[in-house]
């Protein structure tokens, strides 16, 4: 049996050559320069550095020289690929240099350009100031009571004393549901909140409910058949109206300033007794009933108060349906319209303008009041 050829045999592999190296090499720095982005350096690195390039598959043609002749072509293809992979870094640093300086100015910022182009949106004012009157009263520990606003007569009649000939029952004042065999109202104020609250609870009761109601008003500047109101219920032992009027002037003055108190003038509603319209001092003369040249207030028209309300003490006889021992218990009842409010706060002359679904009107208010 022979022994292995130990003798120098040289093997001539094209690849290897140095003129093929210097060759592929020049072609690869040519490539690498010519790339303008990174996406064409990443096709000439690909190419030229890649796998299947020219100097990798020369590389693996080492194998197949005899072992005197591997280091020789070893360095050789070594430098040359240093060479190709180090023009590959440089070119990699200088085209994401270039991409960063044209990016600040392709999406470059102008800040001086107008920043409204889009019109900013905002919440209608009297949801805004309902949730206001509910922060008044939640500060002073009331709670906030809501109900629905397809209710049933009695709720809204009977059970706050308003017998069967009163004529809020009529069809010119009520929004009666069809059939009306099956006594449904869209209820005319928020007071069946307050009738519903003392059905389901037991006394001590302090809530406040703001929420729209219905009545078969005409539509002007001064009257809607669908608007907003909020009333109070409180029921306790030993309330009076004097536990009423600190009430009421604490919300006057949270609604129009400092200064705003209220008053009372004799009245009557069928669910509290005694009754009182309630009237608040003008916010803009203070009661001088004259404007600072001498002229008549416009505001209250030289009355020097504003009528806002209606209050008093709850009838016995409403406590007595909604299962309140009125030997026990006192409470008081206010209502005000909300809209009728936000017109004294902001000067809104037309109610209409309230209702209109113009954006101007509640872009003038933004998100808060």
């Amino acid at each position: 049996m022979s022994g292995p050829n130990t003798e120098y045999d040289p093997v001539e592999v094209t690849p290897l050559k140095a003129e093929q190296v210097d060759a592929a090499v020049t072609e690869a720095l040519a490539a690498i320069e010519a790339a303008t982005t990174l996406e064409e350096l990443k096709e000439a690195r690909l190419a030229h550095a890649g796998d299947r390039s020219a100097l990798a598959l020369a590389n693996r043609e080492i194998g197949a020289l005899p072992p005197q002749a591997r280091k020789e072509a070893g360095q050789r293809i070594g430098k040359a690929r240093g060479r190709v992979n180090q023009a590959l870094a440089a070119r990699q640093v200088t085209l994401e240099e270039e991409r960063e300086a044209r990016i600040l100015v392709e999406e470059a910022v102008d800040v001086t350009l107008p920043w409204d182009r889009e019109p900013v949106g905002a919440r209608h004012p009297i949801t805004t100031l309902s949730e206001r009157i509910a922060d008044v009263f939640v500060a002073m520990g009331w709670e906030v009571a809501e109900g629905p606003v397809v209710e049933a007569e009695w709720l809204n009649f009977d059970a706050l004393n308003l017998g069967p000939d009163h004529p809020a029952r009529t069809m010119q004042d009520t929004f009666w549901m069809e059939p009306a065999e099956n006594a449904i109202v869209l209820r005319t104020h928020t007071s069946p909140v307050q009738a519903r609250t003392m059905l389901t609870r037991t006394p001590p009761i302090y809530v406040v409910c703001p929420g729209r109601v219905f009545r078969t008003d005409e539509y002007d500047a001064t009257h809607s058949p669908v608007f907003h109101q909020v009333e109070g219920l409180a029921i306790d032992e030993g309330l009076t109206m004097a536990h009423l009027k600190g009430t009421l002037d604490h919300f006057a003055t949270a609604m129009f300033g400092e200064g705003i108190t209220t008053r009372f003038r004799p009245s009557y509603f069928p669910f509290t007794e005694p009754s009182a319209e309630v009237d608040l001092v003008c916010f803009v003369c203070r009661g001088a009933a004259v404007d600072a040249d001498g002229a008549t207030c416009r505001t209250c028209r030289g009355e020097g108060w504003i009528e806002w309300g209606g209050c008093g003490v709850v009838n016995p006889r409403v406590l007595t349906a909604c299962g309140v021992d009125s030997q026990r218990y006192t409470g008081f009842a206010f209502g005000m319209g909300i809209d009728r409010t936000l017109m004294f706060r902001h000067g809104v002359e037309d109610l209409r303008d309230l209702f209109e679904g113009d954006v101007r009107m509640t872009a003038a208010f933004g998100t808060e009041i």
